[in-house]
């Protein structure tokens, strides 16, 4: 409890349900969820705790579906972020600061219709994908996903590793995601199965190769993209010289990306 604190009125007071820690530089963490709290998946909202009296708030993915009856979050510890650096300590039972006001571009509903949907991230950036991939309407809308997660180091894929293995568990994908999402992981350190920055194997051809998938084509594929802002640019590019137009809640396109989340 932030006793004595008074908090401002577009954040909640939540509590702390569970926190992993999957690497030296990595967490998961899932907090309460207010019956109030509503957003679409694949959304971002305010995160945060309150430091010397004031809110210190970082815009976090959601990392659970909208379905869920908790939040999810996916973060990177910075040894010296001013956020990060306290909220990679919490525990279960701590309080924790939750905006009112989630929003967001990686969100079917910024997309036009297609067949394929290419979900490409980097780092923290998957946690969004971890949202949709449980959604069921994700399923509805396109007959074939493949997300795409590139790490330094294999230990860094853990996380999107485990919640793809844990869908043929899920109450509500079980059935029907094993067989229709497509799980591609890359590193650009260590050796791996498959090695290299997300944008050289599309650039390069090699990620429609070892997918034995045709190249990107406007008529029917769409693409989510996060992850920095360096990849974000450069994965922007190559989507657009395959013909893709960018669209955001307002005007659906082939593609969009996001910007605010925490890495």
């Amino acid at each position: 409890m932030f006793d004595g604190m008074t908090l401002p009125k577009t954040v909640t007071e939540e509590t702390v349900l569970s926190v992993h820690h999957w690497t030296d530089e990595l967490f998961s963490l899932r907090v309460t969820r207010p019956m109030s709290f509503r957003f679409r998946s694949g959304e971002f909202v305010m995160l945060g705790l309150m430091v010397e009296g004031k809110p210190l708030l970082r815009a976090y993915s959601m990392a659970s579906p909208s379905w869920d009856d908790g939040l999810d979050f996916y973060s990177i510890k910075v040894a010296d972020g001013p956020l990060t650096s306290r909220l990679q300590h919490v525990k279960e039972g701590d309080s924790i600061l939750l905006g009112k006001k989630p929003t967001g571009t990686i969100v079917l509903d910024a997309l036009e219709p297609g067949r394929r949907l290419f979900m490409l991230s980097t780092g923290t950036g998957v946690a969004p994908f971890a949202s949709l991939v449980r959604d069921p309407e994700t399923y509805e809308r396109f007959d074939e996903v493949i997300l795409t997660h590139t790490c330094r180091n294999v230990a860094d894929l853990a996380y999107s590793r485990s919640f793809v293995e844990a869908l043929k568990d899920d109450p509500l994908v079980g059935e029907i995601a094993p067989e229709r999402l497509t799980y591609y992981a890359s590193t650009t350190r260590e050796d791996f199965a498959h090695k290299g920055r997300i944008t050289d194997l599309i650039a390069s051809g090699r990620l429609f190769e070892d997918l034995g998938q045709p190249p990107l084509d406007p008529a029917g594929d769409r693409v989510m993209i996060c992850g920095s802002m360096a990849m974000i640019n450069d994965t922007r590019a190559l989507v657009e010289a395959a013909g893709l137009t960018e669209g955001s809640n307002a005007s659906p396109g082939a593609y969009v990306v996001e910007k605010a989340f925490a890495d």
